[in-house]
């Protein structure tokens, strides 16, 4: 199975990044095959025809598994992370893609983002989201709970999934 985190984050190597890597191999166990840091694709992604984001779009678009990250920015996912996932074709862009919704935060008010906000525009560009988003708190991403537990529960239906969606 191919599975790539993306991370929208506005900083290169972040948090973020690796709280998507963390649970891509909760749910896997193993590492991600590939990773996008959306930030890394700089002014291309305010374009169309950048070869860097046509390459992260092909990459993600040809997973079998897509943990998508974003810190919590104004109570949704973040801008750069809205730029690149602009690059996908409506319906179709993520057609095939199992995707996980996964959002860091401050604090508990905002715990439904992902599934709110992250979710219905993954599945606005065709992907399958069988499981429900994962909301983490940025200062205890790395060692919360909540992590094994959503993979112990998720990862059967996910790996189900990823076996049955046809592209």
């Amino acid at each position: 199975m191919s599975v790539i985190v993306v991370a929208g984050n506005p900083k290169p190597g972040s948090r973020t990044l690796s709280a998507a890597r963390r649970v891509a191999e909760a749910l896997t166990g193993a590492a991600p095959d590939a990773e996008v840091d959306v930030i890394g694709l700089g002014p291309g992604l305010l374009g169309w025809g950048d070869a860097a984001v046509a390459e992260a779009v092909a990459a993600v678009s040809q997973a079998r598994l897509a943990v998508v990250a974003s810190p919590t920015f104004k109570a949704t996912y973040t801008g750069v992370l809205k730029l690149f996932l602009d690059q996908f074709g409506t319906g179709t862009g993520l057609r095939g893609v199992v995707a996980v919704p996964l959002m860091l935060g401050a604090g508990p008010a905002h715990a439904m983002a992902p599934e709110l906000l992250l979710k219905p525009v993954l599945v606005e560009l065709g992907a399958t989201c069988p499981a429900p988003g994962l909301y983490l708190r940025d200062d205890a991403w790395a060692d919360d709970p909540a992590v094994p537990e959503y993979a112990a529960r998720w990862s059967p239906v996910l790996d189900a999934c990823t076996t049955a969606v046809l592209r």
